[in-house]
């Protein structure tokens, strides 16, 4: 029987301490960031609404850019959290597909990846102002530290969409994925990709993810700026759809196991 880890270190009284002052103040952040926006965030507020002085606010966040730092990593996290439990839920269809009527009404089993999708749009909409201080306009003299924990939190959220479309593949067969005629430019940079890139995929493969990403964000970013508001009660099946067809056509560009270079998906 192999030995059990090391017990974790107890935490301090004054670790558990700091930790619950460091929640409140991100919870009360959060709330003024829904109540105002991300652009009206305010230190002294946030203080006031704790009672507590800003020295003493700064004995946690020592200026502006690390409490907005922590509110962007927890953003990130919290979405990426409700995009994981929605794909750990039971799947009855089994081999990656959900039984789900949803918006859309009865019909076929969802692939996990619009069952992803739509839990990255649900919790958009459900929190807009988080999701704008995510993917809204910058904040004026915020710059995110380098490969600090806002870009960790990315990097896992870029991840889970990642293992779910190419999970199932080889490398060889992401390599031969169907895609127009990519320079050499872009083959090299999808070989050497920047640190803050999640991981290395081959070229077709990282051109078919950035754009299933665009596809499926920009679509959500519509939505939730009240750009197509004019849809009503239509958006809901008409993301279900756009996914649908964006999963299915990329599963389509990646050669089955074991096909000679150029053959294609049934």
């Amino acid at each position: 029987m192999p030995p059990e880890p090391p017990a974790a270190a107890p935490t301090s009284l004054r670790q558990r301490r700091r930790a619950a002052a460091v929640r409140e103040i991100l919870g009360a952040a959060e709330q003024q960031i829904t109540d105002r926006g991300p652009s009206a965030l305010s230190l002294r507020a946030v203080a006031r609404s704790l009672g507590m002085t800003v020295q003493a606010l700064y004995h946690y966040f020592p200026n502006r850019d690390a409490l907005v730092t922590a509110l962007i990593t927890k953003a990130y996290d919290d979405l990426a959290d409700a995009v994981q439990a929605a794909m750990a839920e039971p799947d009855p269809a089994g081999e990656g597909e959900r039984g789900d009527a949803g918006a859309a009404g009865e019909g076929p089993a969802l692939p996990r990846f619009v069952v992803a999708a739509e839990a990255y749009r649900r919790w958009a909409i459900d929190h807009p102002e988080r999701f704008q201080l995510l993917y809204g306009a910058p904040l004026r003299d915020y710059e995110a530290p380098v490969e600090g924990p806002t870009t960790q939190a990315l990097r896992r959220m870029g991840e889970l969409f990642a293992a779910e479309l190419f999970g199932r593949y080889t490398t060889a067969q992401l390599a031969a994925a169907e895609t127009p005629e990519l320079s050499a430019g872009l083959r090299d940079f999808a070989d050497q990709p920047p640190r803050e890139s999640m991981q290395v995929l081959p070229a077709p493969a990282m051109a078919l993810f950035l754009s299933a990403w665009g596809h499926l964000h920009g679509l959500v970013v519509l939505e939730v700026f009240g750009h197509t508001a004019f849809l009503g009660e239509h958006r809901a099946e008409i993301f279900r759809t756009a996914m649908r067809n964006l999963h299915d056509d990329l599963h389509r560009r990646v050669p089955a196991a074991g096909a000679a270079p150029g053959g294609r998906r049934k």
